[in-house]
């Protein structure tokens, strides 16, 4: 009996210290996206360019003068050249909330957000970030989001 509850108590242990381990990791995560949202608030460009990998892909789902449904390709250059030419606190994009995957040296975290310009709402949809852990931390690689101005609610 003493054996069961030893095992019992170990297996616990080491499972309480994966659950740490991994919740400390999406932490680690949403902050790096968290810093991406501050420089765009703040209008840092360099903030923002700290986020990314520097061949980070950043894409739109977007429907064109037809209404098909397509993916525009962005640059991460011109979005952060943007960012650092607005006005502070003019550019925010208010997250609902983080779903953060993480195996390894990868993460997925998906957001619904609201995107407002000074107080005038702009826009909402979702972003899919992929992120991997670098020597500097977690960057984004890749993201892709949706934009549409109905059916904000999450």
């Amino acid at each position: 009996m003493k054996s069961i509850l030893l095992a019992t108590t170990i297996f616990l242990t080491a499972l309480s210290g994966v659950v740490k381990a991994q919740n400390s990791t999406k932490q680690e995560v949403q902050a790096t996206i968290e810093t991406l949202f501050e420089g765009m608030l703040e209008a840092d460009g360099q903030k923002v360019t700290a986020s990314f990998t520097l061949d980070a892909i950043m894409q739109t789902i977007v429907k064109n003068e037809q209404g098909k449904v397509t993916v525009r390709n962005g640059s991460l250059e011109a979005f952060v050249s943007s960012i650092g030419s607005a006005e502070p606190g003019r550019l925010n994009e208010k997250i609902g909330r983080y779903e953060i995957k993480v195996d390894g040296e990868l993460a997925s975290a998906w957001t619904p957000y609201e995107f407002y310009v000074g107080e005038e709402f702009s826009h909402c949809g979702v972003n899919s970030f992929q992120l991997m852990k670098t020597e500097d931390g977690w960057k984004i690689f890749h993201i892709v989001d949706t934009r549409r101005k109905d059916n904000c609610a999450e």
